[in-house]
């Protein structure tokens, strides 16, 4: 099987993509690299814009995994223009060219960003949606855009993730439990801006076995599936890393905690993947931080502005603009 991944290059991809090596998959992936190449070195990346790849190009593969967009709240805040482009545009197009083209999975990385703020209630796939913010509605926008193109012949598969932590060969910094780490080690503080928040949390580990088990399932399933390791509220998640950090690097950490109001809040039931995809979380937010103590000296330089997607974004933003409306591609 061939398996093209837009955005392969990126924070998931990286860690994915050898998996599907192992298990015999021949991949490609298309990325502007943005944040440079961790890939194994047979793998051929194709330096283009999604909006420009051409529906022939994608003839020669069974299926299409989109990893693309901008990942996170604040790159869509910056730049919502292009947002809308890189987290909506991008993946109907490449969706609706990969059906016209024979493929016959399309498999997109959604967000559970999209319910916005429930404060009591468990979501599943069925409960209402609710983003306001740039990042959720783009997200939103893009998922329904591709469920558009589902059919007997084009099997499509959403995984609306918690927010992926751990670590990466393309590492990131800005995410909850890499950044309390961070601030861990580096200040010996962990501060938590709204300590009854709730989030779904998913492992690095945990996402690459969600896309292993969505590319591996029965030919004709379709369908939205939450993604998460377990959900925590951002106090539980700061004592988690605090207690970890401390025992297992021998320094003394300190909670900052303050009551920020956010309007992110929401915690998701994964039931529906279990009995379908067969996706069985196996890590949580302790074995996250054990696998960064394990890898910190990969990651080490905290300063380095590629492990903070916002930072690169504003750098080479100028240049991505200068090639709208045609641009469309990725991190």
């Amino acid at each position: 099987m061939k398996i093209l991944v837009a955005g392969g290059a990126g924070y998931v991809g990286t860690s994915l993509i050898p998996l599907l090596l192992e298990r015999g998959y021949e991949v490609e992936v298309v990325d502007l690299l943005w944040f440079d190449r961790e890939l194994p070195p047979q793998v051929n990346v194709i330096r283009k814009e999604i909006l420009e790849v051409q529906q022939e190009e994608l003839e020669v593969y069974d299926q299409v995994i989109f990893l693309a967009g901008l990942s996170n709240d604040p790159m869509a805040e910056f730049s919502p223009g292009m947002n809308f482009v890189f987290n909506a545009a991008a993946p109907a197009y490449l969706a609706y060219i990969a059906k016209r083209a024979g493929v016959k999975r399309f498999i997109y990385a959604s967000s559970c960003s999209i319910y916005g703020y429930t404060p009591d209630e468990l979501m599943n796939e069925d409960s209402a949606v609710d983003p306001i913010y740039p990042y959720g509605i783009s997200k939103l926008q893009g998922e329904e855009g591709v469920f558009r193109l589902a059919g007997n012949d084009f099997s499509v598969i959403s995984l609306r993730k918690g927010t992926v932590c751990g670590y990466s060969p393309r590492m990131r910094l800005d995410l909850v439990v890499n950044t309390m780490f961070k601030t861990a080690v580096a200040d010996r503080v962990i501060r938590v801006h709204n300590p009854s928040i709730w989030r779904p949390i998913l492992s690095i580990d945990d996402a690459v076995t969600a896309y292993i088990r969505a590319v591996e399932a029965y030919e004709s399933i379709s369908g939205i599936f939450n993604i998460s390791s377990g959900n925590y509220t951002v106090g539980e998640i700061g004592d988690l890393v605090k207690h970890r950090v401390e025992k297992l690097m021998g320094i003394d950490v300190k909670l900052e905690i303050n009551h920020i109001q956010d309007y992110r809040n929401y915690k998701v039931s994964i039931e529906k993947a279990q009995n379908v995809l067969s996706f069985k979380p196996t890590h949580d937010v302790q074995s996250i931080v054990t696998q960064l103590v394990d890898n910190h000296d990969r990651f080490k330089d905290f300063d380095n502005p590629k492990y903070y997607n916002i930072r690169v974004f504003k750098e080479i933003s100028g240049a991505v603009q200068a090639m709208m409306p045609k641009m469309g591609q990725a991190g």
